[in-house]
């Protein structure tokens, strides 16, 4: 049975903080193994002056994109809460004053685009920056620590959906990501990771026996989590990623679409493994194509050791590209207002290139692979289990 960082920290009376003055970074996911949350526990132990939301707010509650507000005194804890997704992405000096030591505490999906990976590195930016210690509760990869997949991102297209170099699945626990960036953007950080006991590398979610709570609105499931590093891309179109309905990812769509022809051809593409493809048709009720009827497919992923959630994205985009049922989004997306949003998600503009050229799915498979290999030295170096 999986212990997570949060876990200990409840079984050893939050010992290791007692003394400090303490500010959080937590959302509704932030629950240890009697479901209670950081908050209530750590108020019981130690000095709380300030808790900081990520995108979607500390409890969850907006579903989609911009929180604009400051900092409220909130009812039910007494606590002051800031939120990291509004004006201010970068906790300032004056939302850490007082404050001796930042926990962080988030669930991560194992994937470049999720913002709160960004979230830890402006934290860990601005304690180094005020001489503050940070600690990191770690979590495990829902999607495993094995297999990273897709583009690395370029520096030129760095954004809050990918600040750094990293691959598209990442392959890292939340621990492992604050390590390497300590190694690589921080190093004059105060870190201390509280690690996992009884997590390894090949683990999926369901074997920690830790229950599953949605990290943000449109991930409900472990299930998701597996196909999330791939389709996150459709974000950056016109195609639906089904939000708005009660699979979010797992299945995508298109008023023009002819279902089960696509489905056909994704069923058949060699390169494309450890999923089948079923035709679909879905109504939104919010987000694009809100009220109308999309056709299109949902992912039953059948081997997840074989699949390859972002090959299968890009087969999507460049079947959809083909017959004119994709057009790329226009800026802004993520707080970025000049790059396309389908150029920042991929980190490059070779990725969008290629689809627009109809190059050879394996080709681009190879370039990605590529550049995972390249990268792989860096990941390992961050590794904090085997």
């Amino acid at each position: 049975m999986t212990q997570t960082g949060l876990d200990r920290l409840v079984a050893s009376g939050f010992d290791e903080l007692k003394g400090r003055r303490v500010g959080i970074v937590c959302n509704q996911a932030s629950v240890a193994r009697d479901f209670r949350h950081i908050l209530d526990h750590a108020m019981d132990h130690v000095e709380v002056l300030a808790a900081f939301g990520p995108q979607h707010g500390i409890w969850g509650h907006t579903q989609d994109n911009m929180i604009e507000w400051e900092g409220y005194e909130d009812s039910s804890t007494g606590l002051r809460f800031y939120s990291l997704y509004g004006e201010h992405r970068k906790p300032t000096p004056s939302m850490l004053e007082g404050i001796d030591t930042l926990v962080f505490d988030l669930q991560d999906v194992g994937a470049r685009y999720y913002t709160f990976t960004w979230t830890l590195l402006l934290c860990m930016q601005a304690c180094a920056e005020l001489g503050k210690e940070i600690w990191a509760l770690d979590r495990p990869n829902p999607i495993s620590g094995v297999n990273p997949q897709g583009t690395v991102l370029e520096p030129a297209y760095a954004s809050f959906v990918g600040l750094v170099p990293l691959p598209m699945r990442h392959g890292l626990t939340i621990g492992e990501l604050a390590t390497h960036f300590m190694r690589e953007n921080v190093p004059d950080i105060d870190l201390h990771v509280h690690r996992m006991e009884n997590w390894h590398r090949r683990m999926a979610y369901e074997e920690t026996n830790v229950s599953w709570v949605n990290p943000s609105p449109n991930m409900p499931d472990t299930e998701t989590t597996w196909v999330y590093p791939g389709m996150c891309l459709l974000e950056g179109t016109t195609i639906s990623e089904a939000r708005g309905t009660t699979r979010p990812f797992l299945q995508f769509g298109h008023p023009t679409f002819d279902s089960r022809h696509l489905c056909e051809l994704l069923n058949q593409e060699v390169s494309l493994k450890g999923a089948v493809y079923r035709p679909i048709s879905y109504q939104p009720t919010f987000h694009k194509f809100t009220g109308e009827i999309c056709q299109g497919a949902f992912i039953h992923v059948v081997n997840r050791q074989e699949f390859d959630a972002t090959l299968a994205a890009v087969a999507i985009l460049k079947h959809a590209w083909e017959i004119g049922a994709c057009q790329w989004l226009d800026p802004p997306y993520e707080y970025e207002y000049i790059k396309l949003p389908i150029d920042i998600l991929n980190g490059n503009a070779w990725l969008r290139a290629a689809i627009e050229s109809g190059s050879d799915l394996r080709d681009i498979e190879a370039q990605m692979m590529a550049e995972c290999e390249a990268f792989e030295p860096t990941r390992q170096a961050a590794f904090l289990y085997n």
